[in-house]
């Protein structure tokens, strides 16, 4: 059976025919949607964890037990996974283990736009680089095989554009991988250094090589013989860029077993062509194996290092030749810059806490919450990554207190963020008597990655009910006092205003948890449908302190203020902040 499927889809159904059983990730564009379809299978057992670090863990010790597992996350998340994977890597495996990186070039919703392809030779893993979605189930398949034939982790490397490309994928039948028995095995396993040190050496004189010749003589790897006058080393989305530049007129040597890569097989092709080009994304991971070589060939002299590549930019930059556009708009479309959504319930506690922002200095973490830093709320002075919200405006109230500045801290951090990593940075605010403000903004869901499920939302990843995780709870058992600590509605202003208040004017640190769930949670929406509210143009006298909130929701032509009715949800913010009471609440459910 055939069916046309995102590469992401194809992951979890190459995970299923392999006969994963295990499978866990933390939610993270362009990778979430792959543990989604995973759990759709009720053959394996699938779990969002609290961060990546958690999900590699969970799957190693699961592949160790003797079952094929599975870790899925984008590619900042490998970062945070780094500590287990480099030792997961001398230790080896049992059941297969199989690592998902979804890199992102031209960083569409990331902080960065790293290579993790460096991560495969840091770490000494194989690797392998599909580039479409048929090739996506068959080498993270194959990628399962790998991980056992040669004892060890397999990272499976894909960017935004094959993760979320569509194309038909030929449907097997699943495999049943039997788990594997156990035995206990310390030498192998437990990695205090005289076993360290000898896992090294077996991993540089025996596994390398093993998976070097491999890669020569694998399939994954191939030669395209066409007009040898140009041929073209090339790996994942960009050998499909470079076919549809060049076609029959060049030659290819497709990677999609990246680590180690296959000299024999690189040193053949570029004997047989007059010109050889490396086209690949980012970091010049193939080129530069490929010059150590001694082999001339042209990249990153001619190809940009940042952003994706695409037809056109290969064109350009290697034929000199400007693409004809297919067609054109008779129009200027406006810009659109990000914003929090209409309804959004951090945009309250962002405009009481901007009412301070020439006072403080706000520190803000990944998710949707970091749109508040966007004009007119301008709420945050730094984000950097996942609970660095909290620890970076330690770092901030330090120097504060060095430098007398005399300016609060304000840290942010979502619920999904705070169960990620931002725990550890509080119990260090408590521990080493910090005295910024925490606000953990509370939206009972993982919004920003598509709704996906939390610790703190009382279900798992199919549905069903789980222990929910109390956040005051929490807070106070890492040792915040409880006078310290504020529970608010975001939606009403009058009791944010006053926590707001209270934690600027206090010397001790200080929590506010805001609690209301996000707008766009489909329950949510069915529940406040008829809920909106509406400009009395008689009253209005065009001050615009509601246009200061921020929300899509409110326009100004220059003439009248107006909400658009289809977008607002009522949360009534607008009508709180309007000195005229011009806005009027309407509930149409009545």
């Amino acid at each position: 059976m055939k069916m046309l499927l995102t590469g992401n889809e194809a992951i979890a159904r190459g995970a299923y025919e392999a006969g994963c059983l295990v499978a866990c990730a933390y939610p993270g564009t362009p990778s979430t949607e792959i543990l989604e379809n995973v759990s759709k299978y009720k053959e394996i057992k699938s779990e969002w964890s609290t961060n990546e670090k958690v999900a590699l863990e969970v799957a190693a010790g699961a592949a160790i037990a003797g079952a094929r597992a599975l870790a899925s996350m984008k590619h900042v998340g490998l970062n945070v996974a780094a500590d287990p994977l480099f030792t997961i890597a001398y230790e080896g495996v049992n059941g297969g283990l199989v690592i998902i990186t979804a890199d992102e070039p031209g960083m569409h919703s990331s902080q960065n736009e790293q290579d993790n392809r460096i991560y495969a030779y840091h770490a000494k893993i194989a690797m392998v680089e599909p580039s479409d979605s048929q090739e996506c189930k068959d080498f993270v398949k194959e990628a399962f095989n790998i991980s056992e034939t040669y004892d060890t982790p397999v990272l499976v490397r894909v960017t935004t554009r094959v993760c979320h490309s569509k194309s038909i994928v030929e449907l097997e039948e699943r495999i049943d991988a039997k788990v594997k028995d156990y035995a206990k095995d310390t030498s192998k396993y437990i990695m205090v250094p005289a076993n360290s040190k000898r896992k090294h050496v077996e991993i540089e004189n025996e596994r390398i090589p093993k998976l070097r010749d491999y890669s020569n003589s694998t399939l994954l790897n191939r030669i395209e013989y066409n007009s040898k006058k140009i041929g073209i080393i090339t790996s994942g989305i960009s050998y499909h860029h470079a076919k549809e530049v060049f076609g029959q007129e060049a030659s290819y040597l497709k990677i999609g077993f990246s680590y180690p890569l296959p000299d024999k097989l690189i040193r053949e092709f570029a004997e047989q062509v007059e010109t050889l080009y490396v086209i690949e994304e980012n970091e010049p991971y193939i080129e530069t194996f490929v010059r150590s070589m001694g082999i001339d060939c042209i990249g990153k002299d001619l190809l940009p290092l940042c952003g994706e590549l695409s037809p056109e930019i290969i064109r350009k930059a290697l034929l000199k030749e400007e693409d004809q556009e297919a067609y054109t708009l008779d129009m200027s479309i406006p810009m659109r810059p990000p914003a929090l959504c209409a309804g959004c319930p951090h945009r309250g506690i962002f405009y009481e806490v901007g009412k301070y922002k020439d006072k403080i200095i706000s520190t803000t973490d990944i998710g949707c919450y970091t749109l508040g830093m966007a004009p007119p709320l301008g709420v945050g002075d730094t984000c950097i990554c996942m609970g660095a919200g909290i620890t970076a405006g330690i770092g901030f109230d330090r120097v504060n207190e060095l430098a007398e500045r005399g300016k609060k801290v304000f840290g942010f951090v979502g619920d999904s963020t705070f169960f990620h990593s931002g725990i550890t940075g509080l119990i260090d605010a408590v521990y080493n008597g910090s005295d910024m403000t925490v606000v953990i903004l509370d939206n009972r869901i993982t919004a920003m990655t598509g709704h996906q499920e939390n610790p703190g939302t009382g279900k798992n990843i199919v549905g069903l009910e789980a222990p929910m995780v109390d956040i005051e709870t929490l807070v106070k058992a890492i040792g915040v006092k409880e006078e310290n600590i504020r529970v608010v509605d975001p939606y009403k202003l009058d009791e944010t205003k006053k926590a707001v208040k209270d934690a600027y004017e206090s010397d001790e640190l200080f929590v506010i948890i805001t609690k209301q769930p996000c707008a766009l949670i489909k329950e949510v929406q069915r529940e406040r449908r008829g809920l909106h509210c509406q400009v009395n143009q008689e009253k209005c006298r065009k001050c615009k302190a509601c246009l200061r909130i921020g929300c899509p929701a409110i326009s100004f032509d220059g003439e009248i203020v107006t909400i658009d009715e289809t977008q607002c949800n009522g949360c009534t913010i607008c009508l709180q902040v309007c000195p005229f009471n011009a806005i009027e609440y309407f509930d149409e459910r009545r």
